[in-house]
């Protein structure tokens, strides 16, 4: 309806301007007399637009300032538009429009809808710039709103002011839009179809934009990739590895994967795992551990360290070290980490707490206490011992061989051993 209205009225208006009804048209007949209104016109224009641009940046308290701005902006639109009016109004004359008319076949109707669609297209790029601005003021007055968050916004108004925007011209021109619409639809089954995956990513990063898991900078793990988010857009999202690769992670991946965000709450828990012997006093290894820890600047002394038995392993107890770190990162990590191990170690050693090494001990039935893998070394006295007595039965073997060779030989000739 309010199309229909703004149609009727353009109709009005040109029709105005091809019968020359104006009274500007009437006033200002000579050439020199417009010339002369176009250029106090637009001085008048010019200096209103600068005095504007200086409300602008101005901040007053009685008004908030994202309410003052959008209309200090609307107010200088309209001062844009009028002027634009009235040299429109100044300028034509009933003989240029007749003119026109004949030499393109254009009707009164038709001009009005020309005008009416030029003025909804540079109307909609207006309005979207505007819009444009009162985001960015409000965002910039809200911190909980990210730069990402509001560039979706922006882009999301822009696209429905220019859609609006085009239905309302085809509604001027008289356009099926029910064919059109139908067009559309089986076009976007036909699409959606075909890039079912990547538009599955969309909604994901539209989704991740305002729900907000994540920031840049911060340290996630997706999956099996783990690293610092370097971007974010609406299809996919870019973290750097720890070993300097970049990975490229489709948002609708990041959405249906598990994710760990180590940098949200601005501090990180680490775990330390170490082993005491199983005669150790488990109380006085825990308190020698944790007072160790609480002496590094790479943890955090509030909240204080913690020492707690884990479990039984194979051969020790196992205590689990967990100090805290601030602003986390995988440097700030590996650092605390090993300052942890080393101080812990050094602190068993000077305490005499040992960290026992992987045992076993095997027992038989058949025979009391542990069972021997490999005989004792044997002594030098033993092995030399065992040398001669092993040459002296080697001795006696030779001379029991040579007498059966000589015996063998006296069978053989009887007739020589005569």
């Amino acid at each position: 309806m309010l199309t229909s209205l703004f149609a009727a009225w353009s109709t009005v208006f040109v029709s105005s301007l091809l019968q020359g009804e104006t009274p500007l048209a009437t006033i200002l007949s000579s050439f020199e007399a417009r010339a002369a209104a176009s250029v106090v016109l637009t001085i008048t224009v010019a200096v209103i637009w600068r005095l504007l641009a200086r409300l602008h940046d101005r901040d007053i308290d009685a008004i908030s300032s994202p309410v003052w701005h959008l209309g200090v902006t609307l107010l200088r639109l309209v001062v844009a538009i009028g002027g634009g009016s009235l040299l429109v109004v100044i300028w034509p004359t009933s003989a240029e429009f007749s003119t026109i008319s004949e030499q393109y076949g254009l009707g009164t109707e038709t001009l009005a809808r020309l005008a009416l669609s030029m003025i909804l297209a540079v109307g909609a790029y207006v309005l979207t710039t505007v819009i444009g601005r009162f985001i960015r003021e409000i965002a910039s007055t809200r911190p909980e709103i990210s730069d990402h968050q509001r560039e979706i916004i922006y882009r999301l108004t822009q696209v429905t002011t220019y859609l609006v925007a085009l239905v309302g011209i085809l509604g001027v021109w008289n356009a099926n839009l029910g064919g059109i619409l139908v067009g559309a639809g089986f076009l976007g089954i036909v699409v959606g179809m075909a890039a079912r995956q990547t538009l599955g990513a969309l909604l994901a990063g539209f989704v991740l934009m305002f729900s907000r898991p994540f920031e840049i900078g911060d340290w996630v793990e997706v999956g099996n990739h783990e690293g610092i988010v370097t971007e974010i857009t609406v299809v996919n999202t870019r973290i750097q590895t720890f070993d300097g690769e970049y990975v490229m992670i489709p948002n609708d991946v990041v959405s249906s994967e598990s994710l760990v965000n180590r940098s949200r709450k601005g501090r990180l828990r680490l775990d330390v795992e170490v082993g005491v012997d199983y005669g150790t006093d488990l109380e006085r290894a825990a308190t020698v551990a944790q007072e160790a820890v609480e002496n590094l600047d790479e943890v955090l002394s509030v909240p204080k360290p913690q020492v707690v038995a884990k479990r039984f392993a194979d051969s020790a107890v196992v205590l689990g070290v967990r100090p805290w770190i601030d602003r986390p990162s995988a440097r700030r990590k590996w650092r605390a980490q090993t300052a942890v191990i080393s101080t812990i170690h050094e602190e068993f050693q000077s305490e005499g707490i040992t960290i026992p090494f992987p045992q076993r001990e095997l027992s038989s039935r058949e025979r009391t206490g542990p069972v021997r893998l490999t005989e004792p070394a044997e002594s030098p006295a033993e092995r030399n011992g065992q040398q001669s007595d092993g040459q002296n039965a080697d001795g006696q073997k030779a001379d029991g061989q040579k007498a059966d060779t000589s015996a063998e030989q006296a069978d053989a000739n009887p007739e020589d051993s005569r």
